[in-house]
């Protein structure tokens, strides 16, 4: 039990951390980072925007519910 409350601790920090990291490069590095994916697709910027924000909502959500949400309610029933 122990093990998988390490582990979902250190998941939900890593992924937030992840998030974070996506997150500065969204606002901080977006021109760069709008070339490198229409190397790839063809997109508009507001479709760009949208991809991402939609991308970031739903990853925010699966951290939530895979590890941070387990991580306290193992936390509280220990």
């Amino acid at each position: 039990m122990d093990t998988l409350i390490e582990f979902l601790g250190w998941a939900t920090l890593i992924n937030y951390l992840i998030l974070c990291l996506w997150f500065g490069l969204f606002a901080f590095a977006k021109n760069w980072l709008y070339n490198l994916h229409t190397t790839w697709f063809d997109i508009s910027k507001p479709q760009f925007d949208v991809i991402h924000y939609t991308a970031m909502a739903i990853y925010k959500l699966f951290i939530a519910f895979f590890a941070m949400i387990p991580f306290f309610i193992l936390l509280a029933i220990r």
